[in-house]
């Protein structure tokens, strides 16, 4: 087959070849391809001839004529539909833009900064502006690029191959930002698909699944302060309490439509603020089509949704969030993806990003693939992506969703539906090192940066670094916590006496990792109803234990996280497609639930007692864990920096105050109350201890010390000595 009919059949490999301008016998040929034009000039040079019975344009200089070409020409030409004219310069009079160096680094999975040369890049060529295209797609017969400006018409605008690197490339002069495309690709048995670029910066509005151009970033950002110090956060040893957002469904306005990123940055971000927050977790934002899917599986790894606004819009929310004091954390989803024939699911017709074997490249319990890490391209597409976001959008740290699922080959597989590994386990050795490998990435790149695993297994060292033998995240959701406190609130309180090492085992394992205690959105959806339904007992036992339930959360040892939502007791389940329950912070019992949540957070960040200690077992004593009978547990939390820093906690888990109960304690003249769940100001009954309790040298619970003191019902205490 001749290079015309090869190009004509959109089979050519290598359409610069062919196309552009090339020697011939003692002059120049200059060929064109258009398949939609009725007639083509060659600016300066005139007319060009259609080869007959095809697309193909040629025009025959001499040497003369060809030195008064210029070097990136103009093409001329008529559309047969339209009849209109149109002028560009040829893509096929510029020389290949990629250097060999970023090929080789992505081709080895080291090429950090993979978005910058991969994807769509409006930039200045020679002085000719345009965008220069850059896809991943080895082992196919052609790579077009298709849209708007040539009628998605692959046979216009075939990509140069850059041989074994299985990199296609071509800069197309005179588009804008904008503009829609995608790549077409053939595919090694001859499948026609159109995909959207996987490196792609903006994607259009669901359901419309194309790549957007869009400038390169020129966002003026005013964090410095925030950045520098960041750099300087001692994470381990300071405050840190997550409020969880989806934001598509935090409010909406009243006709349904969401609030964008910029609304979001004047609405939701001081009042998260004004809860004493330190961070705020968005559920992803990356491009998803499903809006049920909450966007957890990810169709544009490297655009933010246009759900909300452009990705500017993006940087200013999070560059808003930065100067009121607040960290911005995404939700990241290297576990899996969707099978959506328009993304990344068979991307050359066969398996590229997953793993081939569907025994380790498919989750059938999601319905979604898993990606082959063990592929150098592949890793270096995720690890890329992580540093992206947190170069381009600033943002504070990554949670990194379903992380258990990526150590085992044989996660909620059954016998014979899982391959083990090389050495007979079923450890999945190339996930491991992915993920050991962006830790210590990210780590060493971003200083203040920090890492979260969602992980609700026993492995081992998840929080501790690489050197050591650990994953390298910095903490890790306390999954077992979560679980056995939850179970044990949604228990009557006339039982909870024989389920009350439900409370007490976290202290067997607690100084193994770095945890975050999460009450999170999986906990209120799928019919496990809201925070507020767990809880039982009447209306005013619910909010009393809930109440309980944060008091007890925020003096445990551990970073803090709720879902948004749970500050105020919405009653209905989670709805994605709709917002929260406003109307119920009229109501004080909800008012009152929310007061509460703000002095939490307030009272974890500025008592060192409360934070310093998270991660270290000096920071944490027991006074009592044994009294079940009256379902009451007691201890103290320390600072670090002041081992004299202390915080006295005491918790009630049933409805019977109980008068004159005594607990030993650290010397001191007295001791204040410095919060109280029962309190009125929150909806409680007002039972406590006016606010300040003496100490008497009466030994009792290996303490010298001691004082007696009134426990309001399904309520928790915190005392600071009077020094």
């Amino acid at each position: 087959m001749n290079p015309l009919e090869r190009l004509q059949q959109g089979r050519h490999h290598d359409p610069f070849d062919f196309l552009g301008r090339h020697p011939e016998g003692e002059g120049w040929i200059v060929r064109a391809f258009l398949p939609q034009a009725e007639e083509v000039e060659l600016e300066g040079a005139g007319p060009m001839q259609r080869v007959e019975g095809s697309d193909l344009f040629v025009r025959r200089l001499d040497q003369e004529a060809h030195a008064r070409l210029p070097r990136h020409y103009r093409l001329r030409w008529r559309e047969k539909q339209s009849g209109g004219w149109h002028t560009a310069v040829s893509p096929y009079s510029f020389e290949p833009q990629l250097s060999d160096w970023d090929l080789h680094l992505f081709n080895e999975g080291r090429h950090h900064h993979a978005w910058r040369f991969l994807g769509a890049h409006l930039k200045s060529i020679d002085g000719i502006q345009g965008c220069l295209f850059a896809v991943w797609a080895p082992g196919v017969q052609r790579v077009s690029v298709v849209g708007d400006f040539n009628g998605w018409n692959g046979l216009r605008h075939p990509m140069r191959n850059r041989g074994h690197s299985g990199v296609w490339e071509l800069f197309i002069p005179g588009l804008q930002p904008g503009d829609a495309y995608k790549y077409e690709i053939l595919g090694r048995h001859g499948q026609l698909l159109v995909k959207a670029d996987p490196y792609a910066q903006r994607m259009a509005m669901r359901p419309d699944t194309t790549s957007i151009l869009v400038e390169e970033n020129g966002y003026r950002w005013q964090d410095r302060e925030w950045i520098a110090r960041r750099r300087q956060w001692d994470w381990q040893r300071r405050p840190l309490a997550i409020y969880e957002v989806h934001l598509g469904s935090w409010k909406r306005h009243p006709d349904g439509r969401f609030y964008s990123y910029r609304e979001l940055a004047d609405t939701l971000l001081p009042e998260v603020k004004s809860l004493g927050y330190t961070h705020l977790e968005l559920l992803p934002v990356m491009e998803h089509p499903l809006d049920e899917s909450w966007g957890y599986q990810v169709s544009g790894y490297y655009a933010p949704t246009s759900r909300f606004g452009t990705p500017d819009d993006f940087r200013h929310f999070v560059d808003r969030a930065h100067r009121l004091g607040l960290g911005v954390f995404l939700d990241w989803v290297p576990a899996h993806f969707p099978r959506d024939e328009f993304a990344l699911a068979r991307f050359t017709g066969e398996p590229l990003y997953e793993h081939p074997d569907p025994r380790r490249g498919e989750h059938k319990d999601w319905g979604t693939l898993i990606f082959d890490y063990g592929r150098n391209e592949v890793r270096n597409f995720l690890l890329a992506n992580a540093i992206y976001w947190i170069e381009a959008f600033h943002i504070d740290g990554l949670r990194v969703d379903a992380v258990a699922s990526m150590l085992y080959l044989d996660y909620s597989r059954r016998e014979g539906e899982w391959v083990p590994n090389q050495y007979g386990g079923r450890e999945n050795l190339e996930a491991i090192s992915f993920l050991k490998e962006l830790n210590e990435v990210v780590h060493a790149r971003f200083p203040g940066v920090v890492t979260v695993a969602e992980e609700s297994t026993a492995w081992p060292m998840v929080s501790r670094p690489t050197y050591m033998g650990g994953l390298g995240f910095s903490m890790k959701w306390n999954m077992g916590w979560m679980h056995d406190t939850l179970g044990y609130f949604q228990t009557d309180p006339i039982y909870r006496k024989y389920h009350h090492n439900q409370l007490t085992f976290s202290q067997l394992y607690l100084w193994t990792e770095n945890f975050v205690l999460p009450f999170s959105h999986d906990e209120v959806v799928h019919l496990k109803r809201s925070l507020l339904e767990k809880m039982p007992g009447d209306p005013w036992q619910q909010f009393a234990n809930l109440r309980l339930l944060y008091a007890y959360q925020y003096a445990h040892p551990g970073k803090k996280l709720l879902f948004m939502g749970g500050d105020f007791g919405q009653r209905a389940e989670w709805n994605a497609t709709g917002q929260l329950e406003w109307p119920l912070l009229e109501v004080p019992a909800h008012q009152g639930l929310r007061k509460l949540v703000s002095d939490l957070n307030h009272l974890y960040v500025h008592e060192p007692a409360l934070h310093q200690g998270d991660f270290l077992a000096d920071g944490f004593q027991w006074i009592d864990c044994h009294d079940s009978e009256q379902s009451v547990l007691s201890f103290l939390r320390r600072g670090h920096d002041d081992p004299n820093d202390l915080l006295v906690c005491i918790f009630n888990f049933t409805p019977v105050p109980r008068l004159g109960y005594r607990i030993g304690v650290p010397p001191a003249r007295a001791y204040r109350e410095v919060l109280n769940s029962d309190s009125v100001w929150y909806g409680g009954s007002n039972l406590g201890n006016a606010g300040r309790l003496e100490v008497v040298e009466r030994p009792w619970m290996g303490f010298e010390h001691s004082l007696e003191l009134t426990l309001p019902p399904l309520a928790g205490l915190v005392l600071k000595p009077e020094r």
